[in-house]
């Protein structure tokens, strides 16, 4: 246990000693908040009222597109969070590491742990956004959505360990990382709903970590009960999985099994890393 708290430590004193960091890292939501919360409300709400019932006309998509915003930060963060691996690996840090009595699954578990604590002190930082959007969440659905904000985070960061541990440069990793987080951003029900999808598409949401905690964030911070069937429909909060709805607890059992398997397979790839 030592060693993971002293690895989540370090990687958390140096994000906070990293103002550059701290600062940029808000810049990619900030700004699909203004392009999509901002800019699009309009036509997105026009375009939706297609397909709403009647008496449905309310739709608010900030209030949609919020929650994603906030799985969209969870997912950079935690991912190129990773990046230190790499970094400590050119400074010979993770070789001093790999040669502690720390074990490889301490390792593992502490840069996970670390790059999750960090992702969700960014999405929380984002909550302070609110007001300032016109939104009313109810406070104790923020509180309610933090754990798991952090278990995505934990899932999240265990995907970009597990690349950071088999790419050798930091330049490869931002590549890989590039192309891999805007298909999951985008197939995630984050900023559009996942409905009506095509079948090869359907397919690559169905298996995106993404769409499963995008859609527990909405449906904890989105009042979903009082809404319509024909509403979550529009909205793609009502997923199914071969013709069978999603519940919540089977999406949260998903996430946690993702990030445990990742920190297994990231675990093997320390064994046989060379730093």
């Amino acid at each position: 246990m030592e060693g993971i708290f002293a690895i989540w430590q370090r990687d958390l004193t140096k994000f906070f000693r990293d103002r550059a960091r701290l600062i940029g890292s808000f810049s990619m939501p900030i700004l699909f908040l203004l392009i999509f919360g901002g800019g699009m409300s309009g036509s997105m709400e026009s375009m939706m009222a297609g397909n709403m019932p009647e008496g449905a006309e309310g739709f608010n998509y900030v209030e949609f597109v919020f929650p994603g915003i906030v799985a969209m930060t969870l997912l950079m963060t935690s991912i190129f969070s990773a990046m230190s691996v790499i970094e400590d690996k050119d400074f010979g840090y993770m070789k001093e590491i790999l040669v502690s009595p720390i074990s490889r699954v301490s390792i593992a578990i502490g840069k996970m742990l670390g790059a999750a604590t960090i992702a969700t002190i960014q999405g929380m930082i984002l909550f302070l956004l609110i007001p300032f959007l016109g939104l009313s969440y109810n406070l104790m659905a923020l509180i309610q959505v933090i754990p798991f904000m952090f278990l995505l985070g934990c899932a999240l960061s265990g995907l970009g360990l597990l690349f950071a541990s088999l790419i050798r440069s930091t330049q490869g990793f931002q590549l890989t990382v590039q192309i891999l987080v805007m298909p999951m951003v985008f197939l995630s029900g984050a900023l559009f709903p996942v409905s009506n999808m095509p079948a090869w598409m359907d397919i690559i949401v169905k298996i995106n970590p993404v769409t499963y905690g995008v859609d527990v964030m909405k449906k904890i911070m989105i009042d979903v009960e009082s809404m319509p069937a024909a509403v979550l429909d529009a909205m793609g909060l009502n997923l199914s999985v071969f013709g069978q709805e999603v519940t919540m607890f089977a999406e949260v059992i998903f996430i946690a099994g993702f990030a445990a398997v990742l920190v297994l397979f990231a675990t093997f790839s320390f064994q046989r890393a060379n730093a």
